[in-house]
């Protein structure tokens, strides 16, 4: 369930709620009582990790080097995460070569 943050209009109360998406706004201060609560917009939770995604490859235009994000404001690290690559040790990796094509099976006709 999503957590949805609520500012009250008349007394400036602010609160976070857990609530189901399918569940009616609030829409009363439970602190002044007055119908002026009203729901905030709010950033995402969530922060996408890896290679990938467009914040990491593809905003630089520069091909697949990783792009520092704009702002500082990096989601912490659990201790139990396991760190990413450096960027230079995956490309340092030898490329396998192609398979070589199959001969042709059947019968050739000879002029």
């Amino acid at each position: 369930m999503p957590i949805y943050a609520y500012k009250c209009e008349s007394c400036g109360h602010t609160k976070d709620v857990l609530q189901k998406m399918s569940d009616a706004p609030l829409t009363d201060c439970p602190q002044c009582g007055a119908p002026a609560f009203k729901k905030q917009l709010t950033a995402a939770g969530f922060q996408l990790k890896g290679s990938g995604w467009y914040v990491t490859d593809f905003r630089g235009g520069g091909g697949a080097t990783a792009v520092p994000p704009v702002s500082g404001g990096e989601a912490p690290v659990a201790a139990d995460s396991k760190p990413a690559e450096p960027a230079g040790k995956a490309a340092a990796a030898p490329a396998a070569a192609p398979a070589p094509a199959p001969a042709p099976s059947g019968p050739t006709k000879a002029s």
